[in-house]
């Protein structure tokens, strides 16, 4: 026999080990350069204080730009014009806004009616498509020697080139209004004004060509529609979709339910889906085949997430919330930002409601829009 005597079932075993050894070494290899989940390749911006615009590259995560307001911040009523190349903020006086280029990050224009002792505040706005004017809803206070002066709350067009006051909107039936949620068409030739109805103006002369009625519905039973109306950068031009209540007045309960408003058909599509709760923030996910809402009670919070094709509840469940947040889809639909009050966003898979990872900002924030690239 030789000196040096072979055990095969030793090397067998060695064999054996070194493959499920490399194996093991190759999946975790695997594993820790596979990219994590993404939200698409679109780009964030957040109102930031005292003054700053944020910009984060959605696909890294990461904030590229920190832009600074001309104006004192933090921005604030933060408006994406229909066409998504300029972005509109107010000041923290509420008398000045400040118009931001998307391409370049950069102040093009600041506007402001105050001058000498006259103030102008303002209160909402709504930029024409073409960027020609604004629609300014505004209260005025001049200044005198023993006392202030206040004018009634008015509706304003101001051309965007000169500045200059081009009217004043007369108000429809004459009523004044605390405050005017608007919308253009998406032609611009129409300016629609939203309450209980909808009051619909042609861009000439602002004169009222129709009036739909919202605040009473075609259904038995059923009392005033509330609807809030609010920006979504995933709604298709001309239509509107939200979260609205009305009050049962058969059982006297509130029911809640999602309505999809067709402004150029003058149509509501709406359905309920049971007793209202107190959800808010509701978000149309990309496609608008879904839509992601959330649920908020003090030391209670829940994703909601709506089926709008088979016009039913596809899931909620409770989450670790915040007294303040509100939810935004990512470009590609797979992520779920929470955001709002604080310096962070975090990051939930929107089909599991997972909790991924958290983006810290240079400070807090005041608003956020994701727009696609």
């Amino acid at each position: 026999m030789s000196g040096h005597q072979r055990y095969p079932d030793q090397s067998m075993r060695f064999f054996f080990f070194l493959l499920v050894g490399s194996v093991t070494l190759a999946g975790s290899v695997a594993a820790q350069t596979a990219p994590d989940l993404t939200g698409g390749t679109g780009t964030i911006y957040v109102g930031g204080y005292p003054g700053r615009v944020f910009v984060v590259d959605e696909a890294t995560e990461q904030v590229v730009d920190d832009i600074t307001m001309t104006l004192d911040g933090p921005p604030s009523s933060m408006a994406l014009s229909e066409d998504r190349t300029r972005l509109y903020m107010r000041d923290r006086t509420f008398e000045q806004l400040e118009v931001m280029d998307v391409a370049t990050r950069r102040t093009i224009d600041t506007l402001t009616l105050s001058e000498g002792q006259t103030k102008v505040r303002i209160r909402s706005f709504r930029a024409a498509p073409d960027h020609s004017s604004i629609i300014l809803l505004i209260d005025t206070a001049t200044k005198q020697i023993d006392r202030f002066e206040i004018a009634p709350r008015a509706l304003v067009q101001v051309d965007l080139a000169t500045h200059e006051v081009l009217r004043e909107i007369p108000w429809p039936d004459g009523e004044e209004r605390v405050s005017v949620n608007m919308l253009f068409s998406p032609s611009g030739d129409l300016l629609y004004l939203f309450g209980d109805e909808i009051v619909a103006l042609e861009t000439t002369g602002f004169e009222e060509v129709e009036r739909w009625e919202l605040s009473q519905l075609d259904e038995g039973g059923v009392g005033r529609f509330n609807f809030g109306f609010r920006y979504d950068p995933n709604e298709e031009p001309g239509f509107y979709s939200g979260i609205f209540r009305v009050r049962d007045q058969v059982q006297n309960r509130s029911l809640m339910g999602i309505a999809r408003i067709n402004l150029a058909e003058r149509d509501v599509d709406f359905y309920t889906l049971g007793p209202s709760e107190p959800v808010g923030s509701f978000a149309l996910a990309p496609g608008r085949r879904k839509a992601h809402a959330l649920l908020s009670e003090i030391g209670h919070y829940e994703f909601w997430t709506f089926d709008l094709e088979g016009r039913r509840l596809e899931r909620r469940q409770a989450i670790d919330g915040r007294p303040r947040m509100a939810v935004t889809p990512s470009t590609n639909g797979q992520i779920l930002y929470i955001h709002q009050a604080g310096d962070t966003i975090d990051l939930y898979e929107a089909s599991t409601y997972r909790y991924l990872r958290t983006i810290t900002l240079p400070g807090d924030m005041s608003q956020m829009f994701v727009v696609p690239n």
